[in-house]
């Protein structure tokens, strides 16, 4: 798990992730309109989609919210079109960064996240930048449960799983797959009986960069800076962050 999902983790432990339920439902709204262009707009048909949804119901957002969701990736609900964008780049201590993006503007999310990085010292790239780094990945959060290290690698010994994380949050673990397996081991750790808190098609990085001391909050900072702007869906780095410094800082 990338140190920034460590931190998210830690962060929503503590109450202090999400606390704007607004910005949130805008976030969700966005996946479900381009999951839902993505392939049909059936959850059972379109598995982009029902993760979309799932994720939504998990977050509490009303079921009338996602029906317009839906309709509107169909032009059933008016509103500007909802593009999907990725931006790669540089921020404090070297950190690679490659955000996924939904907006209705172009011009302005390039302008926005320009100033975030410069402001935080660092610097949006050219796409390939950076994504050179890192490698597609698919990756599933489950709580294990009573299941140890051993028992939950055991059930992990399924086709197209490349990693196992072990205790990334209390309770949960994740599982790292081939981009191409993510549905099918997502839906075998089910038939196991093992809870799937999230699902994410993603980017892990080859190799990490640990920053420490104050640089260690820079890189917090910028990273909490990108996940909470509105256009920003997804933030993968190559920040290995220690778990006792980020709790320090939470």
């Amino acid at each position: 798990m990338s140190g920034h999902s460590k931190w998210h983790n830690i962060k929503l432990r503590k109450g202090k992730v999400d606390a704007q339920r607004g910005a949130l439902f805008t976030k969700l709204s966005k996946e479900i309109i381009l999951a839902a262009k993505s392939g049909y707009p059936d959850p059972e048909a379109n598995f982009r989609l029902k993760v979309a949804v799932e994720k939504a119901r998990e977050n509490n957002m009303p079921l009338d919210n996602i029906k317009r969701a839906i309709a509107r990736a169909s032009g059933g609900e008016g509103g500007k079109e909802i593009e999907e964008m990725r931006y790669e780049g540089y921020g404090p201590a070297g950190v690679a960064v490659i955000l996924d993006v939904a907006t209705d503007n172009r011009n302005r999310t390039a302008g926005e996240l320009r100033f975030l990085f410069g402001r935080h010292g660092g610097s949006l790239g050219e796409n390939g930048s950076v994504g050179w780094m890192f490698e597609p990945r698919g990756f599933i959060e489950v709580e294990h449960g009573k299941l140890d290290e051993d028992a939950l690698t055991e059930a992990a010994l399924v086709d197209g799983v490349v990693d196992l994380r072990y205790g990334v949050g209390e309770g949960r673990s994740e599982i790292v797959t081939e981009p191409a397996a993510l549905a099918a081991v997502r839906e075998r750790m089910a038939e196991r009986g093992i809870r799937v808190t999230s699902t994410t098609l993603g980017f892990d990085p080859k190799q990490s960069v640990a920053p420490n001391g104050e640089q260690l909050r820079e890189v917090v900072n910028f990273l909490d800076a990108l996940d909470e702007h509105e256009d920003v869906q997804r933030v993968f780095s190559n920040a290995e962050l220690d778990v006792a410094q980020l709790e320090a800082l939470a």
